[in-house]
């Protein structure tokens, strides 16, 4: 076996089952889940009629590389969404289709890290697991940039020592960030740019919930924007990453892309046309309605402001808690440790979250989680509401 799977953490939620097996929850009270980001907006028929309507695509194999629509339907989405010039971003060599960001992080770190070099693997802290887990089985060691609230809730790239960035290959990115749903401002892109070229390590963008914001005036920057800023027309050493999951109610469809330089896009291709795992045709065609329509992302997010709106008038009064910049989850400050609040608010209200610290890593004596719960609007407003109103009342009693 793989030794390295020993060095494996258990998942969160594996933690969090832990936590709260054998609790019995009051009696009466119907469980809400504010535990699992997973999208329960309706998907758009649109996209599902265009994957009816492509069923007989069932019968082709795939290529690796996807066809030309679909990645030119990414590549315009790119251009209208990041303000990248007309023809910076060629479909051929820029995009790669994927299924989904999940298992194309995992992947591409395989691809960049060269195992015999002693590197890092950065990202913040809380982070997605994937990120950490990526690493330790492609051989690097994951380091990890605190995520402080007096910081924004952003790593503070300034205090990174240069040995850091000398051994690093790759540096994760997630804005808006889970569980913090702080952006990376363009100006601080920029600057990790320069940073990238001095010390030849490659940026990779976890941008999944980048169409999940409140102003519709402005739209928050990504990776691809500070390039445009920056005339860099060949992304070198950009790449992001994103996907229908959250933008469109799509999680099943396990549809995203990669897009940025395009000489590291040509080895990930070559990995993943032997990792074998090319989206199906019909699957492409139902992402190409998605990636070519808008008003559906914009009813997404008036769903999401309506909740935040009514979730945070009620705890707001009772709860460190504040409206984070995009995403779809709060990071609340807990009056008890963040483990013990879970399991008493489930034993109590049957309202799961999730405790920060299970999303960090202790580094240093200091879990920049430990404290804070994350709580996933992603259930009915109706839902979210009766949970915050729960949660309010447990706070009360205290």
């Amino acid at each position: 076996m793989n030794n390295a799977l020993d060095t494996l953490q258990p998942y969160p939620f594996e933690k969090l089952r832990a936590l709260l097996a054998g609790v019995q929850p009051a009696a009466g009270k119907t469980p809400i889940a504010l535990s699992i980001g997973e999208p329960k907006h309706a998907s758009p028929a649109f996209v599902a009629q265009a994957l009816s309507d492509n069923l007989a695509q069932l019968a082709v194999y795939p290529t690796t590389l996807g066809i030309p629509a679909l990645r030119e339907a990414i590549a315009g989405w790119c251009q209208r969404r990041f303000g990248v010039p007309e023809g910076w971003l060629d479909a051929a060599r820029h995009v790669l289709p994927v299924n989904g960001t999940r298992e194309a992080l995992f992947a591409f770190t395989q691809t960049v890290v060269e195992r015999s070099a002693n590197g890092l693997v950065v990202s913040p802290n809380p982070f997605y697991q994937i990120y950490e887990g990526a690493a330790l089985l492609a051989g690097a060691t994951p380091h990890y940039l605190p995520c402080r609230a007096e910081n924004g809730f952003n790593p503070d790239f300034d205090a990174v020592p240069a040995e850091v960035w000398q051994r690093t290959q790759i540096l994760f990115l997630c804005s808006p960030g889970n569980p913090t749903g702080a952006l990376v401002p363009v100006q601080t892109l920029k600057k990790l740019i320069a940073l990238a070229d001095e010390h030849h390590f490659v940026i990779a963008a976890d941008e999944c919930y980048s169409e999940l914001y409140f102003d519709e005036e402005n739209p928050p920057p990504g990776l691809l924007s500070a390039c445009a800023e920056l005339g860099r027309s060949d992304f070198r050493r950009c790449v992001v990453f994103h996907s229908l999951s959250k933008r469109s109610n799509l999680p099943g469809l396990r549809s995203g892309f990669v897009a940025g330089d395009a000489d590291i896009l040509k080895a990930f291709l070559l990995y993943r046309t032997y990792h074998g795992c090319a989206m199906p045709v019909q699957t492409q065609l139902a992402s190409v309605a998605a990636w070519s329509d808008e008003a559906h992302v914009r009813a997404n997010r008036d769903l999401y402001r309506a909740k935040y709106d009514a979730v945070l008038d009620i705890l707001e009064p009772v709860l460190d808690v504040q409206r984070p910049d995009g995403g779809f989850y709060l990071w609340a400050k807990t009056p008890m440790d963040d483990a013990a609040f879970t399991r008493t608010l489930f034993a109590e209200e049957h309202v799961t979250v999730v405790p920060g610290s299970y999303l960090s890593r202790e580094v240093d004596g200091f879990n920049p989680g430990a404290g804070r719960v994350r709580m996933a609007l992603v259930a009915p407003l109706a839902e979210c509401v009766e949970a915050a109103e729960r949660i309010r009342a447990f706070l009360q009693r205290r």
